[in-house]
């Protein structure tokens, strides 16, 4: 590992070239900055990875199910395990989904799951991102460099080759495909992670494409080429729930395809993910996904959710409310790290503002005890000098015909001291995650 530091430079100026960036749009400005790496990489050893796996197959799986049976039976709320407003006035839910069933009845095919380490050494589910989660393909392009830069560090260290990221995404891909090409429909240049779209469209072999180079007759999808046009089985959009048809969605949307919901409710065609996941990855909705676990499977939830508390509830909107100053708030319509307080931060005035907006809208925000998790170390800005600096993981759940963890996965870090904010919108950086083999 001591080798990699000695190249920390020429490895960023290398992704700089690639164009390893990340774009955010704030205030109507379009902004792209570097995604800083560090080479000291996040290490999880086999066995802490093999009960981490299991847990988070079972977890994806219960969540698939929810998404099969919410828009569907929605048994799971006729019994009472999940309250039917809760449900119905999330901003996820898409009531034009009702009833749709997707190929092989899966709705997440992709799913980014955030945890962290606590220094009690126990792994906490953070988030379920189940509708265009990104950050797989910057491991991916770092461990290259990474690896042609000193090979001799991976020639004599266990580390599980992270390279099939893209086979399983293929195969992903194949899986629920009803016959056709697999494209990557990507929103354009000037999306934040375009060059996650244009990477994972080269490194699978499939055609990325834009929304005008789709066509819907018949409620079939076809790609337009110079020979005519071919049939698409599956594509792996990256275009938000609203924008992506905008017969179906947002009238206004510029970069969706005009009938390709009613295409994909005929099922003519695979859309990973499923418009409509966003039900499942309410921050909200987040609170019940152990009792998904038990309900679904019959099994004991074999993660950990941070301790949670919804104000819906009025005994935990009391808690809240007498524990205000000890937690972290969480407006759930908000993503990238924003709305997210601590309410030991603010000032007597913006405490009463929250306190209120709590007691009248108590759907719109969950309440989660600070979780102490573990530093990892980065190199400072000198590119020699270790400083701890807080870390979370993205790991990558992929549901085929099997559900499967990516034995790797996106490790992001605060480059700020007094932060434990990590996504890359807030600017933090990120790291390799080394799965040991043995």
């Amino acid at each position: 590992m001591q080798e990699l530091n000695k190249h920390v430079k020429s490895i960023n100026h290398l992704l700089e070239r690639y164009g390893v960036r990340f774009g955010i749009y704030k205030n109507g400005t379009f902004k792209e900055q570097l995604f800083p790496f560090d080479p000291i990489p996040r290490v999880i050893e086999h066995e802490e990875w093999v009960e981490l796996e299991e847990g988070l197959i079972q977890r994806v799986t219960a969540l698939n199910m929810f998404l099969k049976d919410i828009y569907g039976e929605k048994k799971i709320v006729k019994d009472g395990v999940i309250p039917p407003e809760f449900v119905f006035s999330s901003s996820g839910y898409l009531a034009a989904c009702e009833g749709m069933v997707t190929p092989k009845g899966i709705a997440s095919h992709i799913s980014g799951i955030d945890l962290v380490k606590g220094n009690d050494g126990v792994w906490y589910i953070l988030e379920d991102n189940l509708r265009i989660p990104s950050g797989a393909s910057y491991p991916l392009i770092a461990r290259d460099l990474c690896r042609t830069a000193s090979p001799a560090t991976f020639a004599h260290t266990p580390v599980e080759d992270n390279r099939d990221y893209a086979e399983m995404l293929f195969e992903t891909m194949n899986y629920v495909n009803t016959g056709g090409l697999n494209v990557i429909l990507t929103p354009g240049r000037y999306n934040a992670a375009f060059f996650e779209h244009s990477y994972l469209a080269e490194k699978t072999g499939t055609v990325l494409v834009y929304n005008t180079d789709l066509i819907v007759e018949n409620d079939v999808v076809y790609l337009k080429t110079a020979a005519g046009n071919q049939r698409v089985g599956a594509i792996y959009r990256r275009t938000s729930d609203e924008y992506l048809d905008p017969l179906a969605f947002n009238p206004e949307s510029l970069i969706g395809v005009p009938g390709l919901f009613q295409a994909m409710k005929k099922g003519n065609v695979a859309v990973l993910n499923a418009p409509g996941n966003g039900v499942a990855d309410d921050k909200g909705i987040y609170y019940f996904v152990p009792k998904m676990v038990e309900y679904y499977l019959g099994e004991e939830c074999k993660t950990h959710n941070a301790p949670t508390y919804l104000p819906y509830y009025e005994e935990d909107r009391k808690y809240v409310l007498d524990n205000f100053d000890n937690l972290v708030i969480k407006d759930v319509a908000e993503a990238g790290g924003y709305g997210v307080v601590f309410g030991s931060t603010l000032t007597a005035e913006k405490k009463a503002d929250f306190i209120h907006a709590i007691k009248t809208e108590p759907r719109r925000f969950i309440a989660q005890e600070i979780i102490d998790f573990q530093d990892l170390d980065i190199l400072d800005e000198d590119g020699v000098t270790p400083v701890p600096r807080k870390a979370d993981l993205r790991a990558f759940v992929l549901a085929g015909e099997t559900v499967r963890v990516w034995k790797s996965g996106l490790t992001r870090f605060s480059r700020d001291p007094n932060s434990s904010i990590v996504n890359s919108s807030q600017g933090g950086g990120f790291k390799d995650t080394w799965v040991l083999s043995r």
